[in-house]
């Protein structure tokens, strides 16, 4: 009998259109690769739907909260369902910035000069000399991003909106000028780096999803001793956090250092997107892996205490 697999997409945090773009890809190439499938739009009755399933295996696409963070990866603890990607410490860790930022220092992996800011203080006076980033501490897709240029007399004043609910601490860092690179690890395999080239300001979330908002070169256009930097510093991070699955690590590289003093790790993204053009397929099938392969080998990866 085929394996039973839940695919959870959606949820309710601000990347939730990601997530159910994500998780049709992945359900509809587990389904090709001989699988029994049972998409699930996630909701606050999670844990009883999943009871009611008891699927073999859950494949989880979620971004963001609860999916991210840790919560999702305890509710199969307790259910005792194998799940993809990384287990409860490692996801919480990776989701929250300020957190993932010490245990990558404390590994070697370079990260950017700054720290954690409450929102009415970022708000109220600038939290670092500019050029600087402000971003919430456990986003994702680049929502709620600010890029604060030299030039900007006052901090972005949309921190004081009333509807806003991407949390009350921020990490603001010093902003590196240069290229965008990413890498990606699956198992302990490390994948080639893809350099991004955004056409608008950063490589935002319009740039990430929007049709022709940015371009992937691959392999990236950076020396080799770089590139090797990059892939060696992504299975770093992969493993100081202790992820398993398949993880991306997001870099910013400023050649006009001259050599590696330049590259900067950004985050780990311990669930990242899973559409057939998100870049983690891309590098997959760089390596002569197909869509339908990765989903497959993630399926069977799956495990718990993870």
């Amino acid at each position: 009998m085929a394996k039973h697999v839940a695919v959870l997409m959606g949820g309710w945090s601000s990347e939730r259109e990601v997530s159910l773009n994500s998780g049709a890809a992945c359900a509809a190439a587990l389904e090709g690769a001989g699988y029994r499938v049972t998409p699930v739009d996630v909701g606050r009755d999670v844990a009883e739907v999943l009871a009611r399933l008891k699927p073999d295996v859950v494949f989880n696409v979620l971004h963001g909260a609860p999916g991210e963070d840790g919560t999702i990866q305890g509710i199969l603890e307790i259910l005792r369902i194998p799940y993809s990607h990384s287990g409860v410490l490692a996801s919480a860790l990776a989701m929250d910035k300020a957190q993932a930022r010490i245990m990558l220092a404390a590994a070697g992996v370079p990260v950017a000069r700054g720290g954690l800011v409450s929102r009415a203080a970022a708000a109220k006076a600038h939290a670092m000399e500019r050029p600087y980033v402000l971003k919430p501490n456990t986003g994702g897709s680049s929502v709620g991003v600010f890029i604060v240029r030299e030039d900007q007399e006052h901090p972005p004043q949309e921190l004081t909106r009333e509807d806003w609910t991407l949390g009350e601490n921020l990490l603001v860092e010093e902003f590196i000028a240069g290229l965008e690179l990413t890498c990606a690890v699956m198992g302990d395999k490390v994948f080639d780096v893809i350099e991004i080239e955004s056409t608008q300001a950063f490589y935002d979330y319009e740039s990430k999803y929007a049709p022709g908002g940015s371009r992937h070169i691959l392999p990236a256009r950076i020396l080799p001793e770089i590139y090797q930097r990059v892939q060696m510093l992504s299975l770093t991070a992969h493993r100081a956090l202790g992820c398993r699955g398949v993880s991306r690590s997001d870099f910013r590289f400023d050649p006009s250092k001259g050599d590696a003093s330049g590259l900067v790790c950004l985050e780990v993204n311990t669930q990242p997107g899973m559409t057939r053009t998100s870049l983690v397929p891309e590098l997959a099938a760089h390596a002569g892996i197909s869509f339908g392969e990765l989903v497959t080998w993630m399926v069977e990866d799956a495990s718990l205490d993870r």
